[in-house]
């Protein structure tokens, strides 16, 4: 008979022992530091000079595109052409002023920064993106010259109110995220003694405060504010202007300020100077003074009208010295 069933396998070969490791060779003994020289006694640093301490002048943080960026932006209303081809950069994380007579054409360039300015032509774009786009809503703070503000409402009551439209959620993280955040809006316009009142029995500057802290609800990246401190008080005025530059210094955030008082343009990092729709000047405050060899920003803007509008009338110069 056959026999079928399958042979045992052969056992393993027993496996080799490894190889001895190569001795490693002994490292290196570490070089010799030459010890560090002496300090020279004679070399002592000058004692720094208190009678003239330095002036808090800001840097420009680099960046690879600014907060504001305008291209022959033009914006005609009707027959009138209220923005004329206007070129300018507002740069991140300063104060840019812009100053200007009433009617040049401050407020609809802020209304087309801000996205809601109809027949706007040019480029345009607000932190990186074209003016007006949905991504941009959350990231800029709007504070129109009129207070939006609901005056049967408290100065509380109207920061919950809009406070649920920026950062909407029924969760208590939510909720205790917006209570924080109306708290410090309100406290940074200084209002927290009022945080009870009605909006309508507060005073004209109380009432544009409350409108600047629904701005400041969000943190936002760019704060555009239309002459903020017209009819404040000047201790008012000086304490928004600290809070300004507190707002760009601790959260670095960008703020268009417009004004038609002229010595605020020397509280700004940056300026725009306009004129009937017309943009005279983008620079900064020292750089405008050295241009034109003016004392004050001031000086600097009448100069600046004086020589536009003999550029615009090239024929008054002539007549005047024949006349003479």
């Amino acid at each position: 008979m056959m026999n079928n069933s399958p042979s045992p396998p052969h056992p393993p070969d027993p496996p080799h022992p490894p190889d001895p490791p190569d001795a490693a060779d002994p490292p290196d003994p570490p070089a010799a530091v030459d010890p560090p020289d002496a300090p020279d006694p004679s070399a002592a640093a000058d004692p720094p000079d208190t009678a003239n301490p330095p002036t808090a002048t800001p840097t420009a943080t680099p960046t690879a595109t600014p907060a504001v960026r305008a291209r022959d932006l033009t914006v005609v209303r009707g027959s009138r052409t209220v923005l004329r081809s206007l070129d300018f950069t507002v740069p991140r994380g300063r104060i840019t002023g812009l100053l200007g007579p009433s009617g040049c054409g401050k407020s609809t360039l802020m209304r087309a920064i801000v996205g809601t300015q109809a027949k706007v032509t040019g480029t345009l774009d607000i932190l990186g993106h074209p003016a007006g786009t949905a991504r941009l809503r959350s990231c800029i703070g709007y504070v129109t010259q009129a207070p939006s503000v609901y005056d049967d409402l408290t100065v509380r009551q109207n920061l919950d109110y809009f406070a649920e439209i920026l950062d909407p959620g029924r969760g208590r993280t939510a909720t205790a995220r917006r209570a924080a955040n109306v708290t410090r809006a309100i406290d940074d316009v200084a209002l927290t003694t009022h945080a009870d009142a009605l909006a309508g029995n507060l005073s004209g500057g109380q009432r544009s405060r409350v409108s600047l802290a629904v701005a400041l609800l969000g943190t936002p990246d760019l704060l555009v504010l239309d002459e903020p401190t017209v009819g404040l008080d000047p201790v008012l005025r000086r304490d928004l202007w600290h809070l300004f530059h507190r707002i760009a210094a601790d959260r670095g955030a960008t703020l268009l300020v417009s004004s038609h008082v002229m010595d605020e343009a020397e509280r700004c990092h940056h300026l725009l100077l306009m004129r009937g729709g017309r943009l005279l000047a983008d620079d900064t405050p020292d750089a405008l003074r050295a241009r034109t060899g003016a004392e004050t920003v001031e000086a600097a803007f009448l100069r600046l009208v004086d020589e536009a509008t003999a550029a615009d009338t090239p024929g008054r110069e002539t007549a005047r010295g024949g006349s003479s």
